[in-house]
């Protein structure tokens, strides 16, 4: 649950209104549980001392023989009346019999529980009888208010169970007393199943609205990072649609001028790039040319040498210019097929190359400019270290091309320098074993073009070359079920080293 609310835009903005719901709900409940509480006990007490003085005036005006017949009648299940002779003196006994009065059942109840399947109980729910004989014990008999009695009556109030309870007695005309008790069995709570229901009810329509806005914010974002992630790659993309709110539409629109600019710019500098391989071809030809009229054999060699040298450098600058500059479309192939065929082709020529089959990957790339790279590290492990033993590798956030040799690898030193343009270790790489010095940094563009890299690993016997792809462009993933069983196939004896060159297949 966490994980999700760090992760989705949506459960973090619809726990946070939840949250700012519940947090406000509890707060009004708190301010006005107070006021509640004090308004439900003044009406209360002015029902209390309202029906105290109705029955007062019942009971006056009757005869006594009828009294006690009204009394009852006039009882509810909350309230309850009887006459005394005597005046009542102690607290402690009147809030006693107060209860054993209260829990009296109704003689005109009409229980309906049963035909209607209602909690309607005919008693209260009182308290114990030591609690009240406990509370209120420093509070005795007190005349109310004018306000509260108006009657020329005489008459004393008393509290029992706290503030729950009222206790009036009235001295009668003829010298009894009337006792009237009352008791709030409970003020209510805030948490009812009404208030419940209603904080219920409105967080799944908070939740709901939230999931439509969050879903419209999301929306733009989700096409914008899908975006961004195909831009890494190279791809040549649409416009993002420059509507919504104000801050998603100011979003798309500087995404749209960033693509653009980067475009323009790539285009420019491989403009540029090709216009300077170009133009040296002239000067190239003309030193050429003035050559032929120097004497000196040794010299013109050594001249003729340098100029083949700068030609080579120059047609490999236009032919990398054009390379990067080939808009080729990205679509979806088998990576296990492009790689096996490469290695394939590669064993047909008498190269010790073997690859090792693995999980059937379809991938959204370019694969002319994949298969170029992936041609280029292998020849690269064939040449320099012996062999070349290529795989694919799956991890969680990538799809690792690992082209592997038996050679004395690179110096730590000189792993990222190697990837410059025209670099070469002279030590392994001199001008009748190596290049002009463009294979590994046409293969790390290729790599950065679709959002991965190239490293260069060391290990035990040899080093590996990894090409590491995002597995954001990986569309399906098919593993081979059939068991493994390991054969060498195709083998190719070499004239020169007498190695073999294959293919291993499950």
């Amino acid at each position: 649950m966490m994980q999700l609310l760090r992760r989705s835009l949506a459960a973090q903005f619809i726990g946070f209104t939840l949250a700012a719901l519940l947090i406000s709900q509890a707060l009004t409940f708190l301010i006005s549980w107070d006021e509640r509480s004090k308004a439900l006990s003044a009406a209360t007490k002015s029902e209390f001392f309202s029906r105290g003085t109705s029955i007062t005036r019942l009971v006056e005006s009757i005869p006594p023989q009828f009294r006690a017949q009204a009394l009852n009648a006039s009882e509810t299940r909350y309230s309850k009346f009887w006459l005394t002779d005597n005046e009542p003196e102690d607290p402690r006994t009147w809030r006693l019999d107060a209860l054993d009065q209260l829990s009296r059942p109704l003689e005109n109840f009409v229980d309906l529980s049963q035909a209607y399947g209602w909690a309607a109980p005919s008693k209260l729910k009182l308290p114990d009888r030591s609690e009240v004989a406990s509370e209120n014990g420093g509070e005795g008999w007190a005349r109310p208010s004018a306000l509260l009695w108006n009657l020329p009556q005489e008459a004393k109030a008393i509290y029992f169970d706290r503030r729950n309870g009222y206790g009036l007695a009235v001295q009668l005309s003829d010298g009894r007393w009337l006792n009237v008790a009352t008791y709030q069995e409970d003020k209510g709570r805030w948490w009812t199943s009404k208030s419940l229901t209603s904080v219920g009810l409105t967080a799944l329509i908070l939740a709901l609205i939230g999931v439509f806005i969050a879903s419209r914010i999301a929306r733009p974002l989700r096409n914008l990072a899908r975006s961004a992630e195909a831009l890494g790659r190279g791809e040549n993309l649409p416009p993002l649609a420059e509507d919504g709110p104000e801050e998603i539409r100011r979003t798309a629109v500087a995404f749209n001028k960033m693509q653009s600019r980067l475009h323009r710019f790539i285009e420019d500098r491989t403009k540029m790039l090709a216009a300077i391989g170009h133009d040296l071809r002239t000067p190239l030809t003309s030193l050429r040319l003035r050559t032929e009229f120097v004497k000196d054999e040794d010299i013109q060699r050594k001249m003729l040498a340098t100029i083949d040298e700068l030609q080579s450098m120059t047609e490999s600058a236009i032919a990398f210019t054009r390379g990067e500059a080939t808009a080729e479309e990205t679509r979806a192939i088998e990576l296990e097929a492009l790689v096996g065929s490469i290695c394939d082709d590669q064993s047909e020529l008498g190269q010790p190359v073997t690859y090792v089959t693995g999980e059937r990957t379809t991938y959204r790339c370019r694969p002319d400019g994949l298969r170029r790279a992936v041609r280029n590290l292998v020849e690269n492990a064939v040449r320099y270290g012996g062999e070349a033993r290529v795989f694919l590798r799956h991890t969680a956030t990538s799809i690792d091309i690992v082209i592997e040799d038996s050679g004395p690898g690179i110096p730590e030193a000189m792993k990222e320098k190697v990837f410059a343009p025209f670099f070469r270790l002279e030590a392994s790489r001199n001008k009748e074993t190596g290049g002009i010095g463009l294979g590994l940094s046409i293969a790390r563009a290729v790599a950065r073009q679709h959002g991965g890299d190239i490293a260069l690993v060391s290990v035990e016997k040899g080093m590996q070359a990894v090409i590491s792809l995002p597995r954001e462009g990986n569309v399906e993933m098919t593993a081979i079920r059939r068991a493994r069983r390991w054969q060498l196939v195709g083998p190719v004896k070499l004239p020169q080293a007498g190695k073999l060159a294959g293919r291993v297949k499950p």
